[in-house]
C-alpha cells in the first residue's frame, strides 16, 4: 500500500510540469498583459484624452489670432444725365486679427477646471494600470489553481486505480471482499468525474490568462516548496487607512472630480462679469463704390474691448444651480466612495490576516493527512482498519492538499488587494510575489 503515497506524489509533480514548452511566469505575462490587455489599452487612450483638458482649458488665456479674407465683384449701370453708364469693380478686403483676454473669469475657471480634469484622468490611468497588477495575478492564479486540482484528481484517480486493481486482486485470491472492490470502483468513477471537471476548470482559466496576455498560455510557474509569510507592515489598520485616505487612486480622482465640479460652478456664475479683450488688428481694403474711384486703404488699430452682459433670458442663474447640484452630488459620490474603499480596506486587511493562520493550519492538516494514509495502511495489514478507511483518508489528504493551495493563493492575492485598496500597488509588489515561484522548466 504504501507505493500509493509515493504515486499520489510523483503523479502530482509530473502533472504539474508537462504540458507544452511554452512557459510564462507571472512577471512576463504582466509585460505581455501591458501591451495586449484590451482594457488596458483602453484605459492608455482614454488617458491620453483625459491630458489634453489642460491643454484645450490653457487656451482661452492665450492670445487668439485670426485673418479673414473677403472677395467680391460688382457689376451694374449707373444713370447719369440721361445716360447709362456701366460699372465694373472689384472690392477686397484682408484683416489680421489679435485678441487677448485680460479679463475673462469664465476662461479662468475653464483653465483650472482642465487642470483638475487632466489630474483626474491620470488617477484614473494610475488606477487602471493597478487593476491590470491585480487583475493579471488573479487570473495567473485562477489558472494555477485549476491546474492543480487537475493534478490532484489525475493523481487521486490514478492512485484510486491502483487499489482496485490490488482489490480485484486480493478478491480471486479469496484474500479481500466484494465490498472493498465495489467502494473502491465508486470511488474511482466519481475521480474520474472530477477529472474531467478540473480539465474543464483548467482550459477555462488558460483562456481567461490568455484574454489579458494576448498569448496562449500552457505552463505556468509553480509555488516554491518553502513558502514564507511575510510580516505585514504596516501591521495596524489605523495605519492602513490613513494610507488609503491619502493615496487610493478612485479616492483621488473622485476628489478632483469635486474639484471640477466647484469650477464649474465658478464658470457658470461668470456669465454674469464683464469680460476685457485687447484687440489689435491689421488690415487692407482694396474696394471701389458706385461713387469713388479704386482705392487702397491699410489700417492698423489697437484697444481694449469691453462686453458687459445684462441679460440672457435666465440662462445664467439656471446653469449656475445646475452646476451647484452637480457639485453637491459629487460631494455625495465621494462620501459614498470614501466609505466603499474603507470597507474593501478592512475585509481585505481581515483576509490577509485570516489567510496567515489559514495556511498554517491546513500545513498541519495535509502533514496529518499523510501519516494518517500510513498509519491506516499498517492497521490494514495487521486487520484493525479496512478498505473503506484507506479511501477516506486518501479523501482527506486530497482535500487537505487543494485547500492549502488555494489559501496560498489567497495569500498571496490580498496581499496585493490590500496596496490595491490603499492605492499603493506598484510593480515591485508584483515581484515581490513573482518571488514565490519557480519555473517548471528548470
Amino acid at each position: 500500500m504504501r507505493i500509493r503515497i509515493v504515486i499520489l506524489n510523483l503523479a502530482v509533480t509530473l502533472l504539474l510540469q508537462s504540458g507544452n514548452s511554452f512557459a510564462m511566469g507571472l512577471l512576463e505575462a504582466y509585460e505581455e498583459a501591458l501591451h495586449s490587455d484590451p482594457l488596458f489599452r483602453s484605459a492608455v487612450h482614454e488617458n491620453e484624452a483625459g491630458q489634453q483638458s489642460a491643454e484645450i482649458g490653457r487656451a482661452g488665456l492665450l492670445p487668439n489670432l485670426s485673418i479673414t479674407h473677403s472677395q467680391g465683384i460688382n457689376r451694374g449701370t449707373i444713370s447719369q444725365d440721361g445716360r447709362s453708364l456701366p460699372l465694373d469693380f472689384n472690392n477686397e478686403v484682408t484683416a489680421l486679427t489679435l485678441r487677448q483676454p485680460l479679463l475673462n473669469l469664465e476662461a479662468l475657471a475653464g483653465y483650472r477646471q482642465g487642470v483638475t480634469q487632466a489630474n483626474s484622468s491620470q488617477a484614473r490611468f494610475s488606477n487602471q494600470s493597478h487593476q491590470l497588477i491585480l487583475r493579471l495575478a488573479e487570473a495567473y492564479f485562477t489558472a494555477l489553481l485549476a491546474r492543480d486540482r487537475l493534478a490532484l484528481t489525475s493523481a487521486q484517480r490514478d492512485a484510486l486505480a491502483e487499489l482496485r486493481q490490488v482489490n480485484e486482486s486480493m478478491l480471486k485470491r479469496g484474500e479481500g471482499t466484494k465490498t472493498d472492490v465495489l467502494e473502491t470502483h465508486s470511488r474511482y468513477s466519481l475521480a474520474q468525474a472530477q477529472v474531467i471537471e478540473a480539465q474543464n476548470e483548467w482550459e477555462a482559466a488558460q483562456l481567461a490568462l490568455s484574454a489579458i496576455t494576448g498569448k496562449s498560455v500552457t505552463q505556468l510557474d509553480s509555488l516554491k516548496k518553502i513558502f514564507e509569510i511575510q510580516p505585514l507592515q504596516p501591521p495596524d489598520f489605523a495605519s492602513w487607512k490613513e494610507i488609503a485616505l491619502a493615496s487610493n487612486t478612485e479616492l483621488v480622482a473622485q476628489r478632483y472630480e469635486v474639484d471640477s465640479s466647484r469650477e464649474e460652478v465658478t464658470k457658470s456664475r461668470s456669465g454674469h462679469a464683464p469680460r476685457v479683450d485687447l484687440v489689435a488688428s491689421l488690415s487692407r481694403n482694396n474696394a471701389a463704390s458706385f461713387v469713388a474711384a479704386d482705392r487702397n486703404v491699410r489700417l492698423a488699430s489697437v484697444g481694449v474691448e469691453v462686453s458687459i452682459p445684462l441679460y440672457a433670458g435666465g440662462r445664467v442663474n439656471a446653469i449656475t444651480k445646475q452646476a451647484s447640484a452637480n457639485q453637491a452630488k459629487k460631494e455625495a459620490d465621494l462620501d459614498a466612495m470614501t466609505d466603499k474603499v474603507l470597507l474593501d480596506l478592512r475585509k481585505q486587511y481581515q483576509l490577509l490576516q485570516s489567510s496567515v493562520l489559514r495556511i498554517d493550519s491546513l500545513e498541519i492538516a495535509v502533514e496529518s493527512a499523510r501519516l494518517l494514509i500510513e498509519a491506516t495502511e499498517k492497521s490494514i495489514y495487521g486487520g484493525i482498519r479496512i478498505n473503506l478507511d484507506l479511501l477516506d483518508a486518501q479523501k482527506q489528504l486530497y482535500s487537505a492538499q487543494v485547500d492549502l493551495a488555494e489559501a496560498r493563493y489567497n495569500y498571496l492575492l490580498a496581499f496585493l488587494r490590500l496596496r490595491y485598496a490603499a492605492g499603493i500597488l506598484e510593480l515591485d509588489n508584483l515581484r515581490k510575489i513573482a518571488s514565490y515561484f519557480v519555473s517548471d522548466s528548470y
